[in-house]
């Protein structure tokens, strides 16, 4: 049996989305991160906008809990290991406490992450339009999972003293739950938002300010000391996986991967010196969609990491061996993207060579050739995909399976990974001939399987955004890969 060591936690969550968790749990990490405590930051389900606002709080990086996409057994290593040297772990939810992969499963949800970890849940209740029906909400979100541990509840957007009052009083009466504090309504720490949720906080914004002001009004508002209680009540977790086992301790495909595919024996042959390959990853305001896991599998694969600005840089960085185009915005940013010519010609010239290049969601817009904005604009980019992408009134959203078409650099044929799409853009005037990255296989709002993605030549994109911890062997085919073309 593993060693177990303490890990206070809490788990925020709450009956619906737009309840204020990301506000609330960025202004307890910032309140509990002034009393000198190190907070390590998570987020449940595949997003990347509210991580953001931790990390900026946490002042460290906020991982992704995602139980759908990654294999259930490896969340609860997962968090050890991004909590490792914090003195507790703070965990947001996604949307309601019970909401995952479908109606019927709650697999990837709030209370799926909770089971896995054995951490309490606080419940964030938005009572701007109730009193005592709060307290037959709490209740039904405590009994309706008897393996959760639902330890108390914070209120939000409160009409004043006397409906915090009444609202606590039937809660604590009607429930026998602890309210552990509340906030006022106020439009002034309200999170701007936009088509696909809030603005990231690698955009520019006034962050650090409302970051001040929600720390103030949590101070204010909430019971930090009997937080803390609550969190440290939470039951040992398994011992850390050390940071050079990361691959072994994270999916058992290190060493196995490596002889089964000769992957390290390709980097080691090419860079007998011990170098690195070097992976090209864009990062800024346009593209910012990217799990820290998949840059961490990356490294322990063997690779270094370059980041740069498709806004900005005018060439990829040298020596780079691959490049990875991550999703973000680029439809915001289509007239600075189509200006930086210097950059798109050196990504061409990446291409013409022969160096891989994988790109997701945001990613696969940039390579087509021209982005249509929501004004109907149209503007060049990239070209090393044929057709444009377009902006569009209809959100694709879901959890996604999918298998691929054909042996590639990443990829053979036939092996199929699970990811999730999030985009308002569609591909459009895409030739027929084009090679299909992917099968898309059915699920339960898509019963028939279809196509998705490109592959054309060494370029390897989809609107499938991937998390490496699916498939821990996707990480060391991309240094594999990057290490051959540098060579």
């Amino acid at each position: 049996m593993s060693e177990r060591s303490a890990l206070p936690r809490l788990l925020l969550a709450a009956p619906m989305s737009g309840s204020g968790k990301t506000t609330i749990t960025a202004g307890i990490i910032a309140a509990l991160a002034a009393r000198g405590l190190a907070v390590a930051p998570f987020k449940c389900g595949p997003d990347y906008i509210d991580p953001s606002y931790h990390a900026l709080a946490a002042g460290r990086p906020c991982a992704n809990l995602d139980a759908w996409m990654v294999p259930p057994e490896q969340i609860a290593p997962m968090l050890a290991r991004r909590a490792e040297g914090a003195d507790l772990a703070l965990i947001e939810g996604v949307m309601g406490l019970f909401d995952g992969y479908a109606g019927d499963d709650d697999a990837g949800s709030s209370a799926h992450i909770a089971r896995l970890t054995d951490t309490p849940v606080v419940i964030v209740l938005d009572v701007r339009a109730m009193a005592r029906t709060a307290a037959a909400l709490v209740a039904g979100l405590r009994d309706f999972d008897p393996r959760l541990r639902v330890a108390g509840v914070i209120l939000n957007n409160v009409g004043g003293p006397r409906h915090a009052e009444m609202v606590t009083r039937a809660i604590k009466d009607g429930v026998g739950l602890p309210v552990l504090g509340a906030l006022m309504r106020e439009e002034a720490i309200t999170l701007p938002e936009r088509h696909l949720g809030l603005v990231p906080t690698a955009e520019p914004g006034r962050w650090q300010a409302w970051l001040d002001a929600v720390r103030a009004r949590v101070e204010a508002g909430v019971d930090l000391d009997r937080l803390l209680e609550v969190a440290r009540s939470a039951p040992p977790m398994p011992e850390a996986v050390p940071q050079n086992h990361f691959l072994i301790g994270l999916g058992g495909f290190a060493a196995q991967t490596y002889q089964k595919e000769n992957v390290g024996a390709a980097v080691a042959t090419r860079h007998p010196n011990g170098g690195q390959p070097l992976i090209a990853v864009a990062l800024d305001e346009a593209f910012s969609f990217i799990y820290e896991d998949n840059l961490d599998l990356l490294r322990a694969a063997g690779a270094r990491i370059a980041f740069f600005s498709p806004l900005r840089d005018g060439a990829l960085p040298e020596g780079a061996g691959a490049v990875y185009l991550c999703g973000g915005f680029p439809e915001l940013y289509a007239t600075q993207l189509s200006a930086n010519r210097p950059l798109l010609e050196s990504l061409r010239a990446a291409a013409a060579a022969g160096l891989p290049i994988y790109a997701e969601c945001g990613g696969l817009m940039y390579l087509t050739e021209a982005v249509v904005d929501a004004e109907g604009q149209a503007h060049p980019l990239a070209g090393l995909l044929p057709g444009r992408s377009a902006m569009t009134g209809r959100l694709t959203l879901g959890y996604r399976t999918v298998r691929a078409q054909a042996d590639s650099w990443l990829w053979r044929a036939g092996e199929a990974v699970r990811g999730h799409e999030f985009h308002y853009s569609v591909w459009e005037a895409r030739p027929e001939g084009l090679p299909w990255l992917y099968q898309r296989l059915p699920d339960a709002m898509r019963p028939e399987p279809s196509p998705e993605g490109a592959h054309r030549g060494s370029v390897l994109a989809s609107y499938v955004h991937l998390h490496f911890l699916s498939r821990p062997e996707l990480a060391a085919r991309f240094v594999a890969a990057a290490g051959a073309s540098s060579s």
